[in-house]
């Protein structure tokens, strides 16, 4: 390199990094004398240089010597301990993130932290770490971490795979009965319990709760009492779905430890105020007392606080809801001319910092104006629902969860043409996996279709889900799918309830359609009510039907006796009359025909 004239380094220097000619810089400041290259400048562009040609080990010595002899300047022990991650030297960098105690530095050092526990294959530690980083909410690199984390815990498993078949990985998944690995020390340094957990909590935050479920059932199988308070508590919420009763006595045993993961508290509440157990919810507030500050937001507590009010105080619960939703309404458009004045400030990065601000209010803001519509539903009063709804439509029009609830609030109110306004979208959405839609979604949107004579759309809707679930059924003849089910079931249920029974029950007939796979205790419920309310008014002499429909009415019911006689009528633990050979659909249809009989006389 030509030599350079005095007093021209600078402009030389910051020309070739704008250029990215790392290694002429580091040629440079390396022919210097001593006294211009110990500067804190030449020291700072040289660890720099060296960083960014990849020669970590030197940019982590100079960066330990910036730091040394500039201790007030924290961001070189930052970059000193990033540099030592960087060169995998992974011990030596999270002794340097560690003494890092500044005020100001906390989110970054924890990210750093994290990598480097993931580096050294903690991901335990390193998912821990992502998660009480308050900071990573506005961290555009958030899905990145945590795809770096899921491809980690598979790695651990496809090698605990090939490594270790002793631990009948995926074999209760598969349905084969195996005995307890127990917690061997094989077990625990293949780190397996640590990656299934982290894959099913990955899952579980992408709403993908049959992977998470998998995960889960994929783990080296344990009895119960051998598991580990962190599965044991992802097992707990991955089962809610399915087995409710069994998922609350997992939790409701983790609080009675001494120690138990932070999120149990927070998901026992919640849970307990989804399924309606709101004195349940109120003795944990009380029995926890003492810790609810340490493992609740504010947040959630007054959100809990509200939800548990409306049972004795509908007014009182509506009340704190909305002093919640106000709150929340202002951060909302205070981050919205955030946003907006760093667009127009051409400020990319606090741009997206006010936008995750926004997203993450907005997912607050959403279950409290729900709650809020919820106190009006139960009331019956869709109308004041609707008005609740429609209040918050400037920050929640584009969401799905909030249209969802709308279009059902206009469903109830027999507002059918504006209900297919805001079913339609979010079907069309997953129409080509139409099975993932909530199946009660689908009934509605026909029966919208069929209440406004658009019966071909509602005839095209129904053969897709028929041949989606025969799809289903030849990939997978074991699993049971209840979309079309459902969607019979309304519609029979509704044109009931309007009187015309030959269409009504037929359509409940052929929901319960094959047998062997359709009948329940859900089902038949529905099913029943309907031949209910036709004896009812067989009764009155109000109807007076065909004799080949009253023979399918027969039929139908001599099926479900054969095929009900292991299918409860209700819950085990809300069984009372004392004789539970009776609670179960085949007496009950025995019980149905036999009246259906004496109205014709036989």
């Amino acid at each position: 390199m030509s030599k350079i004239a005095d007093g021209n380094y600078t402009t030389v220097i910051y020309t070739l990094i704008k250029e990215k000619q790392y290694n002429d810089v580091i040629e440079i400041i390396n022919n210097m004398s001593d006294n211009n290259r110990n500067t804190r400048p030449g020291l700072s562009l040289l660890a720099y240089c060296y960083y960014y040609t990849d020669d970590f080990q030197n940019a982590s010595t100079i960066y330990e010597q910036l730091a040394a002899l500039w201790p007030q300047e924290v961001d070189y022990k930052l970059q000193h301990a990033q540099s030592l991650y960087s060169a995998g030297r992974y011990e030596d960098a999270l002794r340097a993130a560690n003494g890092i105690t500044a005020s100001g530095y906390e989110n970054k050092v924890r990210k750093l932290t994290a990598a480097i526990r993931y580096g050294m294959e903690d991901i335990a530690g390193a998912r821990s770490l992502l998660e009480t980083n308050s900071g990573l909410n506005d961290d555009p690199d958030t899905d990145i971490n945590y795809g770096c984390l899921l491809y980690k815990a598979c790695d651990i498993i496809d090698r605990g795979i090939r490594e270790h078949p002793e631990l009948g990985i995926g074999m209760t998944t598969e349905g084969i009965e195996v005995r307890s690995v127990g917690n061997t020390l094989t077990l625990h340094e293949s780190a397996l319990v640590e990656a299934f957990n982290l894959k099913a909590a990955i899952q579980f935050e992408k709403n993908d709760i049959d992977s998470a479920r998998e995960a889960m059932t994929d783990m080296p199988p344990r009895w119960e009492e051998e598991l580990d308070s962190v599965t044991l508590h992802n097992q707990a919420l991955c089962s809610m779905d399915m087995s409710p009763t069994q998922g609350f006595h997992k939790l409701q045993f983790l609080m009675q430890q001494s120690t138990y993961p932070q999120e149990t508290l927070q998901n026992l509440l919640i849970l307990y105020c989804k399924h309606g157990y709101h004195d349940l919810a109120s003795d944990v507030i009380s029995t926890y007392s003492p810790v609810k500050d340490k493992y609740l937001s504010n947040y959630i507590r007054e959100f809990v606080d509200a939800v548990i009010a409306q049972q004795t105080s509908p007014d009182e619960a509506y009340r704190k809801l909305d002093n919640m939703a106000n709150k929340l309404a202002d951060s909302l458009r205070k981050a919205t001319r955030s946003v907006q004045e760093s667009r127009e400030a051409r400020d990319d990065k606090r741009a997206k910092s006010a936008l995750l601000d926004y997203e993450n209010t907005l997912e607050k803001f959403i279950p409290v104006t729900m709650a809020q519509a919820k106190i009006y539903w139960d009331l019956e009063n869709y109308a004041q629902a609707e008005t609740i709804f429609y209040k918050s439509v400037e920050f929640c029009n584009e969401n799905d969860t909030w249209r969802l609830h709308v279009a059902h609030v206009l469903f109830m109110q027999e507002k059918f043409k504006e209900a297919i306004a805001f079913y339609e979208p979010i079907v069309k959405k997953n129409y080509n996996n139409i099975l993932s839609v909530s199946a009660i979604v689908l009934a509605n949107l026909c029966v919208s279709h069929i209440m406004t004579a658009q019966n071909e759309e509602a005839e095209e809707l129904m053969r897709k889900i028929e041949k989606e679930e025969e799809r289903l059924y030849y990939q997978e003849p074991e699993k049971k799918v209840f979309h079309l089910c459902i969607v019979n079931l309304v519609i029979g249920t509704l044109y009931c309830s309007k009187g015309n029974y030959e269409f009504g029950i037929s359509r409940v007939i052929k929901s319960l359609e094959p047998y062997n796979k359709k009948l329940g205790m859900d089902t038949w419920f529905y099913a029943k009510r309907c031949m209910l309310s036709l004896i009812e008014n067989m009764t009155k002499h109000i109807i007076v039907m065909r004799d080949s429909f009253y023979n399918e009415c027969l039929v139908f019911l001599n099926q479900c006796e054969f095929h009900g006689k292991e299918v409860a009528t209700m819950p085990e633990e809300e069984e009372s009359t004392g004789k539970k050979e009776l609670n179960n659909v085949t007496c009950e249809a025995r019980l149905l025909k036999s009246l259906i009989l004496r109205q014709l006389e036989y």
